[in-house]
């Protein structure tokens, strides 16, 4: 994240004025709301990749190369395969997730 002093301090016209000035606690705050407001939009800005490789899902599910290649055959998550590269659909996972939740009350 690249931090504009523009957008940090709009009342300073002289930016190296800043090296000379002590900081108030206006200026942090303005500081603070500035970060706020950048960490909130980059969040939003992040979407999952529609399309995971093996070594991502093995670490999104915490799972070993065994158990997702039985996931695999025994048909629970469907793949790509293009050349010799397994491509997974997260929304699929997602889905998958959601067919296999375990009601608390039931028995497993």
């Amino acid at each position: 994240m690249h931090l504009n002093l523009k957008n940090l301090f709009p009342e300073t016209e002289n930016l190296d004025i800043l090296k000379h000035q002590q900081v108030t606690r206006l200026d942090l705050l303005n500081a603070l709301n500035y970060l706020i407001k950048e960490i909130n939009t980059s969040k939003k800005e992040e979407q999952p990749k529609k399309w995971l490789k093996s070594s991502e899902v093995k670490s999104l599910l915490r799972i070993s190369p065994g158990t997702l290649q039985n996931l695999r055959i025994n048909g629970t998550l469907t793949y790509t395969k293009i050349g010799g590269i397994i491509f997974y659909s997260y929304e699929e996972i997602l889905k998958v997730m959601e067919q296999n939740k375990v009601n608390r009350n039931t028995n497993e």
